[in-house]
């Protein structure tokens, strides 16, 4: 077991080894790691404090951890899989594939060749240049279909199976075909994330400096694609990429833009506002402004009342629009999901108030027949009372 941290600490932390068994991921109320690598997949106790509970919590704290197993597989790391949406298959079962093995093969057709057209379409958790055929001797696994969070970074050909290969096939498999992954990872709701590899030879010198030939016609690779793939996951699930955060927040009135005042506390309205927020991008370990076109904000109170894309300008994100003619407790809500990043989201809460009694138009266009209606209908009141008062009958006037 190995402990990569990217913390530097004042005191001494402890590490498990071969003859002692003191291991604590926690001290003095911190988390001594941000990320933990597990390549011991038979082990049957972890030994201090750490168990499966243990590192679970290390995961919903946001701790990243990489795990890789074999056909040896313990139980600890097939339930840590459990709690992450993955079930491995049973200890010495193996991926096996009769068409698409390793010449190196010992016979048993378990050194399998995967193509890079398996990988996940996924730049920032894969590279954006197609590795090498990869070679993968290890156990399969499948992820929870009902789990949204789980990724399927590799998966096996429409030919592979998972199953004993020392065992005559008695029951269906645990795994089949494309089904079958050979690497998995989760990304939590809290960001963190988990990578599981089916195969421990995977990131082995042995694997990284091979070549690799399909056994079935394949082009001889003089080096396989593994240590690329690696260093792009492991970058990935350390979160050395595919990292956001927000910024700074800013909105006003549109004729207020340009005097940087601070966020006024509520609005009137259908009056006009600009929003505008800054995202950043974690790229070579800086900070920089993060160039994605498909960031929406949402104004919402239950339901949003309106749903905009936001352009950039000026190295901001930045939408304008008119508030809707409803009052009320409104958010700006901007919820950033897009494979390979983490989650980006932020909320501000401002107020939308009603008109003022002043602030109403002294006539309405609307309602111009009705005053209409009214002013005739006093002209001839006046007229009727003018013939009424003055109007002088005929018969008066004979006698």
């Amino acid at each position: 077991m190995f402990f990569r941290s990217l913390r530097e600490r004042d005191y001494e932390m402890t590490f498990k080894t071969a003859d002692d068994s003191t291991l604590a991921l926690v001290k003095y109320g911190e988390y001594l790691y941000d990320n933990l690598i597990i390549f011991s997949p038979s082990v049957q106790e972890f030994g201090g404090s750490i168990d499966v509970a243990a590192i679970t919590s290390f995961v919903d704290n946001g701790g990243n951890i990489l795990v890789a197993a074999n056909s040896n597989i313990g139980e600890p790391i097939r339930e840590l899989a459990t709690e992450c949406g993955i079930e491995f298959d049973e200890e010495k079962t193996a991926v096996i594939d009769h068409l698409n093995y390793d010449i190196a093969d010992s016979g048993k057709h378990t050194l399998i060749v995967a193509k890079s057209d398996d990988l996940i379409n996924a730049p920032l958790i894969v590279g954006s240049a197609k590795p090498n055929p990869l070679l993968f001797r290890g156990v399969g696994m499948v992820a929870d279909i009902d789990n949204p969070l789980v990724l399927g970074i590799l998966h096996a050909s429409s030919s592979a199976y998972s199953h004993n290969p020392d065992e005559k096939i008695k029951d269906y498999p645990h795994a089949v075909g494309k089904n079958t992954l050979l690497i998995s990872a989760l990304q939590a709701r809290n960001n963190a994330r988990v990578v599981f590899s089916g195969s421990m030879d995977f990131f082995s010198d042995e694997f990284f400096t091979s070549s690799v030939q399909n056994s079935n016609g394949g082009t001889r690779q003089e080096k396989s694609g593994n240590s690329q793939l690696a260093n792009s996951i492991s970058a990935w699930v350390f979160k050395e990429r595919g990292v956001l955060r927000v910024g700074k927040i800013f909105h006003s009135l549109q004729e207020n833009a340009n005097k940087n005042e601070e966020n006024p506390a509520f609005y009137t309205v259908l009056e006009d506002i600009v929003y505008t927020i800054e995202i950043e991008e974690l790229k070579d370990g800086k900070w920089v402004s993060f160039q994605g076109n498909d960031v929406q904000l949402e104004f919402v109170r239950i339901d949003p009342f309106i749903r905009t894309t936001l352009t950039k300008s000026r190295g901001v994100f930045q939408a304008k629009f008119k508030l809707p003619d409803v009052y009320g407790v409104y958010q700006f809500r901007v919820d950033y999901e897009r494979l390979g990043y983490s989650k980006l989201f932020s909320s501000t809460q401002v107020s939308v108030r009603p008109l003022q009694h002043t602030q109403y138009e002294r006539f309405i266009p609307s309602a111009y027949p009705y005053y209409i209606s009214s002013f005739s209908m006093m002209i001839g009141v006046v007229v009727f009372s003018f013939v009424f008062l003055h109007f002088k009958d005929d018969k008066e006037k004979t006698e």
